[in-house]
């Protein structure tokens, strides 16, 4: 079991490099605009995430109303649990800079100014959707300002 646990979390941990390459490098291809409308990569990903999770256990019973509860979580996980969460994180993350590109595409927001917001996406996830918001909001402003 060892083994598939390595094997899936290097193929995820892995992969989406070349998911996200496809949205900073390739966001008006046929390709990465299907990905872009339907949750096909977080979907494939959420196989292997109720993979670990069963190869974990389980989640154990945990208390999510309270921080404590929450860190009982995090003490002492075993590494198909680890992988759970880090998944968990990467799919999400991933599903996200599609909306935030879908988004940006529809409002006529150039690919370069979306750059920072899906790296910030990629490595620091809701940082990512406060540059979003940010840019969103300061790109028309600058746009009609110049017309």
């Amino acid at each position: 079991m060892k083994k598939m646990t390595e094997i899936l979390f290097g193929l995820c941990n892995s992969g989406i490099l070349l998911f996200w390459g496809m949205l900073l490098f390739l966001p008006k291809q046929r390709l990465t605009q299907k990905l872009l409308h339907y949750p096909w990569v977080p979907a494939a990903m959420a196989l292997c995430y109720s993979y670990f999770l069963i190869a974990a256990g389980g989640l154990p019973e945990i208390d999510f109303t309270s921080l404590e509860g929450i860190s009982v979580l995090f003490s002492n996980p075993s590494p198909e649990a680890v992988a759970a969460g880090w998944i968990h994180y990467l799919a999400f993350d991933y599903w996200v800079g599609c909306s935030l590109l879908a988004q940006s595409q529809q409002r006529g927001i150039p690919h370069l100014w979306m750059i920072l917001p899906l790296l910030a996406t990629f490595m620091l996830g809701p940082v990512g959707v406060l540059l979003y918001v940010v840019t969103s909001q300061v790109y028309p402003l600058l746009k009609s300002k110049n017309a």
